[in-house]
């Protein structure tokens, strides 16, 4: 666990330090210096007695105690150090940024293992191996560059990759981005990601902690404690970014339902993410201007003004908002004439508001204010503003700084010109803001953020859920994929409609239950997964002649042991569909249904157990929502029972993990009743 030791310690020694700026040991000490580091600062190094003015000892045995050790020396050397260091000097914090550990193969794991056991039966804080080090308040021990500049209000950020961590840095300074601390934890030997995020949710402080927190993740080890402390931090008033590398597998691999083909441990990722509240980004500009716009005062709606003297740039933020689902309103009527009254002739108040390039700054505040006090329907405002290359933009950037801090709707400000107006541009991020140079990133974000939900409950929905029935049905049930039968019997205990249906493996069954069932009737072979494909579903069957024909054709076909009579229903085909994916448990997907699911991949993913604002967002979050809702005179279907038949759904799985595997395609729906109409479930023990 992370202790005070590591955070704020009284007095540092780095092990390996060294004259040498391009090595790691000389780098972290020099960064440590320039830092202001006020503690006690020691260095060991066999071969000098001062390095970079400080004093150095030739053995570590003669340091004084020292609660902070940094480790810049072979891996060889690193078990042996702190174990002097733990029994005799009292260290119980320590940064290893040594390589040649786990990463370099099972000898260097072992080593690993060995160091890390022995921190923690000390009751010691690891960081490391193989990182870059950790940035606090109190000291910058890190071995590379840049060093962000530090603010306690500004990120706490973490990275499972110190080179990815200097990327993003780069990305995030020139935007004006500060941090509180950083965690670089590469091997995460004893501290991983899920660790640093308990430590800030353990010891946040909503008067003091910083608000903001981001993350750069390739392997998430414990899925629960991740999604319990972010969800936890943003329940608190935190806002987090994370990106999640490692998306692609090489290939899909081969598999047997429409859910095991779709289903990655990157949609587990992505449900996780979606049920812990935290804004996923693609790369690390995204993640930037995310956290860019986490300092800015929430969006409360999605109604924005963009605020501009050059018409390109505010068309493409147009567009960018308007794909993610934020509106540009045209303004109209008196608002429209009031502001139009503001501008020079030319200019256009319909929403971008362009002022053109004649623009002044007094023009700029007044259509500000206006936007922020008078138009009511607006939620916020961007301002593009860029040099002409004819004037001083330092009043501009004043005018804006105020703004920003007295408007009651978020502004955010797009500064193109961050080489021909650089020194006004630093002037303006001096005052504590940041910036967004880029129009579309900006549009990204903001869509990433408005359809990014809040943590989801973690009370799991009961209600006429027959658990005791889905386990005895489970228990009895064989590996394999479950008769149609049994299937039936499992969602009927989890209350979830299912179309009348009959096995028949004789003309006489076959007759018997169209008898009683009516006609029109669907016909499926009971046996081959993926029917469609060998031709083993037909439908509208309205006679008897018809269906006689058929069930002697669809007998013949291989593998086919019965067939499965259906009640014919009509409506837009859906589709539901899990996977289990170990560590994370069962990944739900949901979407279009029919023969071409797999094809399409129009679906939205949720980690089980589901809650009704999660099943409900994961439908709106689907591509082509309108079909669901209803288009061109076309109903839709009962949203809220599509909802509640996927929250149903994800209890049965909670109580079934055997099950590994689950298709429900199609599903049909129609503005009463959404039903069941094909099913495939298997389990394995």
């Amino acid at each position: 666990m992370i202790n005070e030791k590591l955070i704020c310690p009284d007095s540092i020694v780095v092990v390996g330090g060294s004259d040498d700026l391009f090595k790691p040991g000389g780098k972290v000490l020099r960064n440590i210096i320039e830092g202001g580091f006020e503690g006690k600062l020691y260095v060991v190094n066999p071969n000098n007695d001062k390095v970079q003015g400080i004093k150095s000892f030739r053995s570590i045995n003669d340091i004084p105690k020292v609660d902070l050790a940094i480790l810049a020396i072979s891996s060889l050397y690193c078990k042996q150090a702190v174990e002097i260091l733990l029994k005799e000097k009292g260290t119980r914090a320590f940064i290893i940024i040594s390589a040649g550990f786990s990463e370099a193969g099972e000898e260097g794991r072992k080593l690993e293992t060995d160091i890390a056991s022995a921190i923690d039966g000390a009751g010691g804080c690891l960081i490391g191996t193989n990182c870059i080090g950790v940035v606090t308040q109190a000291y910058q021990g890190v071995f590379t560059s840049p060093v962000p500049k530090l603010d306690p209000k500004g990120c706490d950020f973490v990275s499972g990759s110190g080179a990815t961590a200097v990327f993003i840095f780069e990305s995030a300074m020139p935007k004006g981005l500060k941090f509180a601390s950083v965690f670089s934890v590469g091997n995460s030997a004893q501290t991983g990601v899920e660790e640093v995020l308990e430590f800030w949710d353990k010891t946040f402080d909503p008067d003091s902690s910083s608000h903001i927190k981001l993350i750069y993740v390739e392997s998430i080890r414990n899925p629960d404690k991740l999604l319990h402390h972010s969800s936890s931090l943003i329940r608190r008033g935190c806002r987090i970014a994370a990106i999640k590398a490692g998306t692609t597998e090489a290939g899909s691999r081969a598999a047997s339902s429409h859910t095991g083909a779709m289903a990655s441990s990157d949609s587990a990722v992505e449900a996780l993410f979606r049920k812990a509240g935290i804004v996923r980004c693609s790369g690390r500009e995204e993640l930037a201007t995310v956290a860019s716009v986490f300092f800015h005062k929430p969006l409360k709606g999605k109604n924005i003004a963009i605020i501009t003297h050059a018409g390109g740039p505010a068309v493409m933020l147009t567009d960018a908002l308007s794909s993610g689902g934020i509106n540009i309103p045209r303004i109209t009527g008196k608002h429209h004439d009031k502001l139009l009254e503001m501008m020079n002739p030319g200019a256009s108040a319909d929403n971008p508001i362009d002022m053109i390039a004649t623009a002044t700054t007094d023009q700029l505040d007044k259509v500000i204010e206006y936007v922020d006090k008078k138009i009511p329907a607006l939620d916020g405002m961007s301002v593009i503003f860029g040099s002409n290359g004819l004037n001083d933009m330092t009043e501009i950037y004043d005018l804006l700084h105020k703004k920003i801090n007295d408007c009651n709707k978020p502004l955010y400000p797009i500064l193109p010109s961050i080489t021909s107006s650089s020194k006004e541009l630093g002037y303006f991020l001096d005052k504590g803001h940041v910036n967004f140079p880029d129009e579309v990133v900006l549009g990204r974000a903001l869509t990433k953020i408005f359809n990014t939900p809040y943590p989801a409950d973690e009370k799991i929905f009961l209600e006429k859920v027959d658990v005791p029935q889905i386990r005895q049905i489970i228990d009895k049930a064989h590996d394999g994929y479950l008769e149609p039968a049994v299937i039936q019997e499992l969602l009927n205990a989890a209350h979830i409609s299912v179309v009348k249906e009959a096995v028949a493996k004789t003309k006489k069954e076959l007759l018997s239950v169209a008898k009683k069932t009516g006609y029109p009737l669907a016909l499926k072979v009971v046996g081959p997964v993926h029917k469609s494909d060998i031709g083993g579903v037909t439908l509208n069957i309205k006679s008897e002649k018809h269906l006689l024909a058929e069930f002697s054709r669809m007998m013949k076909i291989k593998d086919v042991k019965a067939v499965l009579m259906q009640q014919m229903l009509s409506g837009t085909e859906l589709f539901i569909g899990a996977k289990y994916e170990p560590r994370f448990g069962h990944v739900i997907l949901c979407g279009l249904g029919g023969i071409f699911v797999e094809v399409l991949k129009d679906v939205s993913s949720g980690l089980a157990p589901l809650t009704f604002n999660e099943a409900e967002s994961m439908i709106r979050s689907i591509r082509s929502y309108r079909i669901i809702h209803g288009t061109r005179g076309k109903p839709g279907i009962n949203e809220s029972k599509f909802a509640e038949i996927i929250v149903r759904l994800s209890t049965l799985l909670r109580f079934a993990t055997e099950i590994k595997e689950m298709d429900l395609n199609p599903l049909l729906g129609n503005p009463e009743n959404i039903t069941v109409v094909d099913a495939r479930i298997r389990i394995e023990k």
